[in-house]
């Protein structure tokens, strides 16, 4: 990767527009600034109470028990839970991608709009509250529903301890959880399209806005969560008008379970950890005619720390290990694969530091590995699904803190952030791993 004074000079210039247009927000908006609140109006909180580094998604422990207890904690009356976000990027691969990534990119050297959501994010009284996302997707140019999280919660003591129950209905295995171990919130907290993606991943990971399911769960104690439900795939006539293209659908009930203890520790630090299962019959490429399906049993485990500083500095690791198990009798069928019994097997890990809670520096590692087939991973040099390497953010956040002079009211936030990631295998047609080594540079604007 060689980028030189005018390339950097090109991509400053690029993404100054994003800010000026969140400047231009104030302008247009400064009346009605204190009627449009997202959570942070709502808590009373700055952004750091909830997210490591004062930006999301990250989150402090304050965080995990706002959403654990339903989005509805407040610090005054009623307040509009709408709120919305722009995220941009400027990506450079170490080899042209060929054919682009998308319609109307080049090869290489992209800037992109990549989304803009608008949230229904906010508690109802003290029982109801909702994470609701909608976005439009700037590289497919298309709308579509996004993460979904609606919450009924109780609040009762068992056995002398104080327990939350609560209900969610979410659209995404693992959006509900409040830990940044699991696949729906895990780092890169931002990524773009753009940028090339190994083909091969647990199943838990990919159900995103193409599944809706209902579970229960008990966070006991501020330090025990139990939780368990399941998921179905909704009618393909709903998923098309709610901007979604699944590539494969549930057969049936997929049923999900979670458990997780969290420790608090001398030293403003705590502990976290936990496992997750799911087990779900999948129709591959949403196609029923062999009379047969695919099975996947995805196992997890998982653990993070952290530490907050009286200068306000946090340090923070988190790790995820994920075992599958596919027995693939209906891709057989179709041909689109030449073993039944499969294995996959995922492993994530990222460390970070923010200095004052406010510049980051952020190294994670994934390495994803299992059974060869010839059919199922034909294309690639050698047919396995074999993927890892290395990531690398540096990100800085302004007006995160409580007290921080932001010039465009409590509501605005902004991150801007590169990063680099350095594959040293990679599961895809034709290219060497290093071809892949992506550069990206993002802004990122919550309103």
């Amino acid at each position: 990767m060689r980028l030189g004074l005018k390339t950097l000079w090109a991509i400053a210039a690029r993404l100054a527009p994003t800010v000026l247009l969140a400047f231009s927000l104030q302008a247009l908006t400064v009346s009605a600034a204190r009627a449009v609140p997202a959570f942070a109006v709502q808590t009373g909180q700055a952004c750091q109470a909830c997210h490591v580094g004062g930006f999301g998604p990250q989150l402090t422990p304050f965080g995990r028990n706002f959403k654990l207890h339903g989005y509805t904690s407040r610090a005054g009356g009623f307040t509009l839970p709408i709120s919305a976000m722009l995220e941009d990027s400027y990506v450079n691969t170490r080899k042209d991608q060929s054919p682009p990534p998308a319609p109307g990119y080049g090869g290489n050297n992209n800037f992109t709009l990549d989304q803009i959501s608008l949230f229904v994010a906010g508690g109802l009284g003290d029982h109801l509250g909702a994470f609701i996302q909608t976005t439009y997707d700037g590289i497919a140019k298309a709308f579509t529903w996004d993460n979904v999280d609606v919450r009924a919660v109780t609040t009762t003591t068992i056995a002398g301890k104080d327990t939350v129950l609560g209900l969610s209905v979410n659209n995404n295995p693992t959006v509900q959880d409040a830990f940044n171990t699991v696949p729906a919130w895990s780092f890169p907290y931002a990524a773009s399209g753009l940028s090339p993606s190994p083909a091969a991943s647990p199943l838990i990971g990919n159900l995103a806005q193409t599944s809706l399911g209902v579970t229960a769960y008990a966070w006991i104690d501020n330090q025990f969560y139990i939780e368990f439900g399941g998921y179905e795939s909704p009618t393909q006539r709903l998923l098309t008008q709610l901007g979604a293209a699944p590539s494969m659908s549930i057969q049936g009930f997929a049923p999900y379970g979670r458990v997780a203890w969290q420790k608090t520790l001398p030293n403003n630090s705590n502990m976290e950890i936990g496992a997750f299962v799911l087990d779900a019959g999948i129709n591959p490429g949403l196609d029923t005619s062999t009379g047969m399906r695919d099975h996947y049993t995805d196992l997890g485990l998982d653990a993070s720390y952290q530490a907050f500083r009286d200068d306000k500095s946090v340090f923070t690791v988190n790790a995820r290990y994920t075992h599958e198990h596919q027995s693939l009798h209906a891709s057989q069928a179709l041909e689109q694969a030449a073993n039944v019994g499969q294995t996959l097997e995922d492993l994530r890990f990222d460390a970070s530091y923010y200095w004052h809670d406010r510049v980051g520096l952020t190294v994670g590692a994934f390495d994803t590995w299992g059974s060869s087939d010839d059919i199922l991973y034909g294309g690639n040099v050698v047919p396995r699904p074999d993927s890892s390497g290395l990531l690398f953010q540096i990100d800085g956040t302004p007006f995160g803190g409580d007290g921080d002079k932001n010039p465009l009211g409590k509501r605005f936030n902004i991150r801007v952030g590169a990063q680099y990631t350095d594959y040293l295998s990679y599961n895809g047609l034709g290219r060497g791993a290093s071809d892949n080594n992506t550069f990206r540079v993002f802004t990122w604007i919550a309103y």
